[in-house]
């Protein structure tokens, strides 16, 4: 709601019968009288009622005979004090100094996934700006930040955030955010936020108090949010606001979306397809792309179709199933959801469909699942693939990464399989150095029953998957959180992988080694060993020994690159143990 000329605060508030406005003046909270506005909304007219940034104020609200405590805004834009203290108005002006950056698409982007508090010993936005030359030494043009919305205490992943417009206080807040998005797009780097839009986290989330912003039902980490049900226009609204801000006031290059299959969203209308309206409408503003990345477990290419095919028209998807097929056949793990994987040949199909569920059945979820991919429709590239990310290496007993339990050897196949392919490639922080620190699951509740309940959580699906309870560290520990942080020390073997990486990247881009054409990308394999074209006009190929013996692959050339010693023929290469050769046709 925009603001009427004689109104100083608003807030939408349908649920409470009474509602005031509570401002910090000198050190003490003042209240002021608010009136009942069309639509639910709730307005203070009251030219008394200081209105400046920095200034802290809040609601409070009556439903029935009780008023409630001071309440933060749900439209809040920080949050100094944590999400239970009183909300401040913020300054939207920034000097920014990207005026020669002209965006980047998904397409070209490298991305990588980074967990602000655990990236730099800093554990802030100042410490990822220290660490730009790092990613484009590396070949990375894009980071993708894990949540960073305000949460209860101070350290978590993010997905617990509470309040969609503001940005956690101690990574830098509003103007720390700022400062990093201007920073790296000065040095050519875009920057990816990892939004959460199905649920609200449990600690700090008063927004129930002022509309139904949720609407029953849980997604296992909180309510669903309601975009379906009475009054879910405002809260759709809430979210498109939230989607406008970062993309427009923030410079942001693009938003990826998570769990969107735990949208409870049965509009004619997708509110994914309206999000996709306002980057669409943002993008045309200033001439720079702005990409929205969805995290789907449904394998349905619509929301990668463009709206002229009845589409959503999403830039992009993470894509699990390819992430799968290669973790199982390099580690041999087959527990939960990796039982349908674990064999060349799935690891062969996926590659070359894009996912493996294509509308056939899972043992895991004992149901077909997923659609086909029309090549026509969707390309390669709006498909994110990657050898581990924060769930894939933080949703383990541990938190134990894919370097801390596979040889060098073992890590670089991975990212040669992944950095070779014509879908878009992202890292996860650290594995590009095989970093030898865990990334487990941590949060510290401001209540000690909900640290509680979490941990007891987790204990109790740990188990169902087979695990030890002793292996599952405390997630509000300090010391699990202070365990999850890189260690930027190199050893030589890490050095070695580290070359590797920046090699791999290197020739991706300087070879344009994407495959354009999924309907024509041609993937083979063996018992133990794959081969895929690479290259605009197919004239690479990768070939990979995915077993701990030698093989034989019947495709040879000239060597562009290995990590180990093939033997390169002209129509064969003898690969050692878990060995690949990049190869010119």
């Amino acid at each position: 709601m925009t603001l009427e000329n004689n109104a100083q605060y608003a807030v939408w508030a349908p649920v409470p019968d009474e509602v005031q406005l509570v401002v910090e003046v000198d050190g003490e909270e003042r209240s002021f009288g608010m009136q009942p506005a069309e639509g639910g909304w709730w307005v203070c007219r009251d030219g008394d009622a200081p209105r400046t940034p920095g200034t802290r104020y809040g609601f409070r609200v009556r439903t029935g005979r009780s008023w409630s405590t001071s309440l933060p805004d749900p439209r809040t834009t920080s949050q100094p004090d944590g999400v239970h203290g009183l909300s401040e108005l913020s300054a939207t002006d920034f000097d920014w100094t990207d005026e020669n950056y002209r965006g980047i698409a998904l397409k070209d982007m490298i991305i990588y996934e980074l967990h602000v508090g655990t990236f730099t010993p800093e554990g802030t936005f100042d410490g990822v700006i220290a660490k730009l030359d790092h990613l484009r030494d590396l070949g990375v043009n894009a980071i993708e930040l894990m949540p960073v919305q305000p949460f209860g205490g101070g350290r978590n992943w993010g997905y617990d955030g509470v309040d969609w417009f503001a940005v956690h206080a101690s990574y830098g807040g509003r103007e720390g955010l700022k400062r990093l998005v201007d920073a790296a797009h000065n040095a050519g780097v875009a920057v990816i936020l990892d939004v959460v839009y199905n649920h609200f986290g449990p600690d700090g989330n008063y927004n129930g108090m002022f509309g139904p912003y949720t609407s029953g039902g849980n997604t296992g980490w909180g309510e669903l949010v309601n975009f379906s049900n009475a009054d879910s226009d405002e809260v759709r609204a809430y979210v498109l606001d939230a989607v406008d801000q970062w993309l427009d006031e923030f410079h942001v290059d693009g938003l990826r979306l998570d769990a969107v299959h735990s949208f409870d969203d049965r509009g004619a209308y997708s509110i994914m397809e309206q999000m996709q309206q306002v980057a669409d409408e943002v993008a045309a503003l200033d001439g720079r792309p702005r990409s929205l990345i969805a995290e789907s477990d449904l394998n349905n290419p619509r929301l990668l179709t463009g709206t002229e095919f009845g589409g959503y028209g999403l830039a992009g998807q993470w894509v699990d199933d390819i992430h799968h097929a290669l973790h199982t056949v390099v580690s041999g793990e087959r527990f939960a959801y990796y039982r349908d994987f674990g064999s060349v040949e799935t690891l062969v199909e996926s590659l070359r469909d894009g996912w493996f569920f294509t509308g056939t059945f899972s043992s895991h979820r004992g149901r077909t699942h997923g659609r086909a991919i029309d090549p026509g429709k969707v390309s390669a590239a709006q498909l994110v693939t990657y050898t581990t990310t924060h769930d894939q290496t933080g949703n383990r007993a541990s938190g134990d990464r894919p370097s801390m339990n596979l040889s060098p050897e073992q890590q670089v196949l991975k990212a040669a399989v992944i950095y070779a392919s014509p879908y878009t490639p992202m890292l996860f922080m650290g594995e590009e150095f095989g970093a030898r620190t865990p990334f487990p699951f941590f949060c510290s509740h401001t209540d000690p029953h909900l640290n509680k309940a979490t941990r007891e959580g987790r204990l109790k699906e740990f188990a169902a998957l087979g695990w030890n309870e002793e292996d599952v560290p405390d997630p509000s520990d300090p010391a699990t959180f202070e365990s999850a942080k890189l260690d930027w020390t190199f050893d030589g073997t890490q050095e070695r992988i580290l070359d590797a990486y920046r090699t791999l990247l290197r020739m991706r881009r300087e070879l344009e080694l994407p495959y354009p054409d999924l309907a024509t990308f041609e993937v083979t394999g063996g018992a133990n060993w794959l081969s895929y074209i690479a290259g605009a006009h197919g004239e690479y190929r990768l070939v990979a020994n995915l077993s701990d013996t030698e093989v034989t692959v019947p495709f040879g050339g000239g060597l562009l690159y290995s990590f180990t010693e093939p033997e390169v023929g002209a129509t064969q290469t003898r690969l050692g143990p878990w060995g690949f050769a990049l190869l010119a046709n």
